[in-house]
């Protein structure tokens, strides 16, 4: 009997530790895929619900995870506060971060507790829509803070800002882009100094400047650009310094300019593919980023194609194999060759908008929208849905996958979905 409880222990010591976790936004390569197995397909509140947890605010961040901690911010009233959560499913700490005018963007679509938190597994990192950044350690003690409207400039910008900032290499790389200011800024993650702040150039007009898609950063062998999307362009930029590296244009074409234009959905970067999306059911561009320099332009060596329609209206895309799949403003899910750009289908999947990004784990494509349900969708060149899954909850956070659980993160509850 020893022996058997200390294999036990053993075994369930090496499940805990081979969990991978879900450091940022969209997941360990910030592409939306995850490693894990043994994820659920089917679920509904009675079943496969391992637990949740009621939250004292709605928000859109999508949960961080490392090891068993959680992290997520909400807006309670006026308060924006930061929440770390065991993987039991337990409140461990909560710390007020800014104070929000209290009002949601778009009716229920988001607040000012929209921004993903990230951590390096030593410190967790969170932004929230009154303009604080702040680093804390896993025990809930602040380690610096930065107010980037005191420092950068008073945000002006219609929806509130939601941009999540890029953690890489010891780097929180902020996107501070709106009507006031269109600047990138790099702060050292260990204490909040800033290492540079660049301003990126637009001749974009109307409301295009005001940007809400995230930055990521492009990453091949010893290379690496931080990539920003927003204000006519997606633009790459050195590490060191800001410098610009190269562009793409003609996402707004000026012979048709349209002045509500502006960036919602962040742009998929890959080692050899970057999808870069519009607006408007605009254009959508697949760069070649081993080409790309200097502007990037229909024709250009780095463009591999360029979609004429459908580009998402918020989600990002996501790369399955040799498979592009775009969440449509519609409930629509178009599949495109990635290489090519070609048409493979489009088929509805819900009669809702989505908010969230998609997922890909085990085999399997996560994709949850307004409506409360969760389409699960095996890839591939066919159509085919797994299963329709409800709960009663809004939906505008992305899943986010740990431990052999999908988290989901609704304006009421954290769920944790898995086998019991």
């Amino acid at each position: 009997m020893r022996t058997l409880l200390s294999t036990l222990i053993v075994l369930g010591s090496a499940l805990v530790a081979s969990a991978e976790n879900w450091p940022q936004w969209r997941g360990p390569k910030n592409d939306g895929h995850s490693s894990e197995t043994g994820l659920p397909v089917k679920w509904d509140e009675k079943n496969s619900v391992v637990w949740k947890i009621r939250l004292p605010g709605p928000g859109a961040s999508t949960p961080c995870i490392w090891g068993e901690s959680i992290f997520l911010t909400t807006q309670e009233g006026t308060d924006i506060v930061v929440h770390c959560i065991t993987t039991d499913g337990k409140a461990k700490w909560s710390k007020k971060l800014g104070t929000s005018k209290g009002k949601p963007y778009r009716n229920d679509e988001g607040n000012d507790a929209s921004a993903s938190c990230s951590t390096d597994g030593k410190l967790v990192f969170a932004f929230v829509g009154s303009g604080e950044v702040a680093a804390y350690d896993f025990e809930g003690n602040k380690v610096w803070d930065l107010d980037s409207q005191k420092k950068y400039g008073e945000f002006n910008i219609q929806f509130g800002v939601h941009q999540t900032p890029v953690l890489y290499k010891g780097r929180l790389y902020l996107s501070l882009l709106h009507r006031k200011a269109q600047l990138l800024v790099a702060l050292d993650a260990a204490t909040g100094k800033e290492i540079w702040q660049h301003k990126r150039q637009s001749d974009g007009r109307g409301e295009s400047p005001d940007v809400y898609a995230s930055p990521f950063i492009w990453e091949k062998g010893d290379q690496a650009l931080l990539i920003s999307h927003g204000n006519d362009y997606c633009t790459a930029h050195k590490l060191d310094n800001g410098d610009e590296v190269w562009r793409v244009g003609d996402l707004n074409p000026k012979a048709k300019y349209n002045n509500n234009w502006r960036a919602v959905s962040s742009p998929l970067v890959t080692p050899d593919l970057i999808v870069v999306p519009s607006c408007k059911n605009g254009v959508t561009v697949g760069i070649d980023p081993a080409k790309a320099k200097g502007l990037i332009v229909p024709g250009s060596p780095a463009e591999l194609w360029r979609l004429p329609k459908n580009t998402p209206d918020v989600p990002s895309p996501l790369l399955v194999d040799d498979l592009l799949y775009i969440q449509g403003e519609g409930g629509v899910l178009y599949c495109y060759e990635a290489k090519t750009g070609k048409a493979v289908y489009s088929e509805k999947v819900t009669n809702m908008r989505h908010r969230a990004n998609p997922v890909y784990a085990d085999g399997k494509i996560y994709l949850l929208g307004r409506d409360q349900s969760t389409v699960v969708v095996k890839p591939g060149r066919e159509f085919e849905v797994l299963a329709t899954n409800k709960l009663p909850d809004n939906f505008a956070a992305s899943p986010a996958v740990s431990g052999g659980r999908v988290y989901l993160r609704g304006f009421e509850n954290l769920w944790a979905i898995g086998a019991k």
